[in-house]
C-alpha cells in the first residue's frame, strides 16, 4: 500500500512551527508496512491545496493530511478534499451536540459549527483534545482514502493512534499489538545506545522511541495473530529492556512521572510540597495539571531570590554567603525549611543554574542540587543537566519526581 502525507499550514512554510506531524505519521505507517512516498507542505491556499490532493490521489492509495480543519476562513482542508472527491458537506448532528457541550457556559460563535460539517458518507474521527473532528473520505470502490487530521500534535496523535491505526490495520490485513514503557533519566541518544543492538536487528517486533516533555516513550510493536502470540514475541525484548533500563522505567503507558508520583502519594496517604528556584514553578505545574492533585499537594513556593530563600524557607544568610545559592547546603536548608513550614510528609527543593549565563568554572551552567525530605529524613543529589534553559528546567523537575518515586518504592 502506498501513502503520502500532506501538512497544511502557512505557519509551517514561514518556519513559525516545526512540522513534527510528518515524522510521527511516517514512523507509524512504516511500522504497518505502508510505504510513504512523499511529504508535502502547502499553505492555506485552496488552489495549491487542491493540486496537492489531486497529485497525491493519482499516485497513492492513502493520503493523510494534517491541519486546516478549524473554524476560521482559512481552514480549507476539508472543503478542498470534499470538492476533489465530489461530495458535499453535511451537518454531523453528533458533533454539533458535542460542540454545544464543549462550549457550555461560554459564548459559542457561529463559525464554530463549520467544524460539524463533514463530507457526505465520510467516517468521523473523534477528537479527544479539540473542537475539530477528523475525517476519512473513501472513493466509491473503497480502494483509496483521504484521511484528514487536525494540525496540533496533541490533537493529531491521539486521533491517529485510536482511530486511524485500526482503520489502516484492517486495510492491510495485519494485526499489531504494542507495549509501552515510559522512561526517565535518559536522553534519546543515550537510550538508543543502550538498546542499539536490538534496535538494529528489529524486524518483528519493531521498536520506536518518542521524546515527551517528561521523558521518553518506548514502544515495542509485534505483528501477530492475537495478543497472546504478540506477548510471546515481545516478552524476549521486554526482559532485555528491563535488565538494561531498570528503575528508569516508571510506567507502562503514556503518562507523566508527576501523575505516577501523585497516584503513589494518594495510595500512601502522603502530603507533598515543593520549593523551587531554578525550575520556576515547573514542579508545581506538573503536579497540578493532573486531576486529584488537591488530595496530595499542599502547595509550591518559587523562592527564586536569596532574600526569598531566607525569609520564607529560613535558609541561613551564612549558608548562602559561604556556599552560595546553588549548593548542597542551601538545598538541604530549603527542603527542611519547607517541611517545617508545610508539615508535609514529602517535600522537594531544587536550586541550580539553568543558563545560558550565570555559570563559572567551579559551578558550570547545568549544575543542580535536588533535596528530598521524606518522613523526617533528607537526602540530596547533585547533577549536571547541561542543556537549553527550558530543557534544563524540565529535566530537573522530572528528576525531582523520580527521586520522590524511588523514596516511596524503598519505603515498602
Amino acid at each position: 500500500m502506498k501513502s503520502e502525507i500532506i501538512c497544511v499550514g502557512t505557519e509551517i512554510l514561514f518556519g513559525d512551527i516545526v512540522n513534527t506531524n510528518s515524522q510521527y505519521i511516517s514512523k507509524n505507517l512504516n511500522e504497518l508496512g505502508i510505504s510513504v512516498l512523499y511529504h508535502t507542505v502547502t499553505g492555506d491556499n485552496p488552489v495549491r491545496l487542491k493540486e496537492a490532493f489531486r497529485q497525491a490521489f493519482e499516485r497513492s492509495d492513502v493520503i493523510i493530511a494534517t491541519g486546516g480543519l478549524g473554524p476560521t476562513q482559512d481552514d480549507l482542508t476539508k472543503e478542498t478534499a470534499a470538492e476533489l472527491m465530489g461530495v458535499e458537506l453535511v451537518e454531523n448532528k453528533e458533533w454539533t451536540d458535542k460542540l454545544y457541550e464543549m462550549f457550555k457556559g461560554r459564548n459559542i460563535t457561529p463559525n464554530n459549527f463549520k467544524q460539524a460539517l463533514l463530507p457526505k458518507g465520510s467516517i468521523m474521527l473523534y477528537n479527544y483534545n479539540g473542537t475539530a473532528p477528523g475525517v476519512i473520505i473513501e472513493n466509491e470502490e473503497k480502494t483509496k482514502a483521504i484521511v484528514l487530521l487536525p494540525g496540533p500534535p496533541f490533537e493529531m496523535a491521539p486521533m491517529f493512534d485510536k482511530s486511524v491505526l485500526p482503520y489502516l490495520m484492517e486495510k492491510t490485513g495485519k494485526s499489531f499489538f504494542s507495549k509501552y514503557y515510559m522512561i526517565t533519566g535518559y536522553g534519546e541518544s543515550a537510550l538508543e545506545h543502550e538498546l542499539l543492538d536490538i534496535i538494529d536487528m528489529q524486524t518483528n517486533p519493531t521498536i520506536a522511541t518518542y521524546v515527551k516533555p517528561n521523558g521518553i516513550l518506548l514502544r515495542v510493536t509485534a505483528n501477530a495473530e492475537n495478543k497472546e502470540s504478540a506477548d510471546l514475541i515481545i516478552d524476549k525484548y521486554e526482559k532485555i529492556i528491563y535488565s538494561r533500563l531498570g528503575d528508569g522505567i516508571f510506567a507502562n503507558e503514556d503518562i507523566s512521572i508527576a501523575k505516577v508520583v501523585l497516584n503513589m502519594l494518594k495510595e500512601r496517604d502522603l502530603i507533598f510540597a515543593a520549593a523551587e528556584s531554578c525550575t520556576g514553578g515547573m514542579i508545581s505545574t506538573m503536579m497540578t495539571e493532573n486531576p486529584g492533585a488537591s488530595n496530595v499537594f499542599y502547595g509550591g513556593l518559587v523562592t527564586y531570590s536569596n532574600d526569598a530563600k531566607m525569609k520564607i524557607l529560613g535558609v541561613k544568610k551564612e549558608t548562602l554567603e559561604k556556599y552560595g545559592a546553588v549548593s548542597e547546603e542551601t538545598a538541604i536548608e530549603m527542603v527542611n525549611g519547607l517541611a517545617k513550614l508545610s508539615n508535609a510528609d514529602v517535600a522537594v527543593a531544587v536550586t541550580g543554574i539553568s543558563g545560558p549565563s550565570g555559570g563559572s568554572e567551579e559551578k558550570p551552567v547545568g549544575l543542580t542540587y535536588i533535596a528530598v525530605y521524606y518522613k523526617g529524613q533528607t537526602t540530596v543529589k547533585q547533577a549536571n543537566f547541561a542543556s537549553r534553559r527550558k530543557m534544563h528546567q524540565s529535566r530537573v523537575a522530572c528528576e525531582a519526581y523520580n527521586m520522590i518515586r524511588h523514596k516511596m518504592i524503598e519505603d515498602k
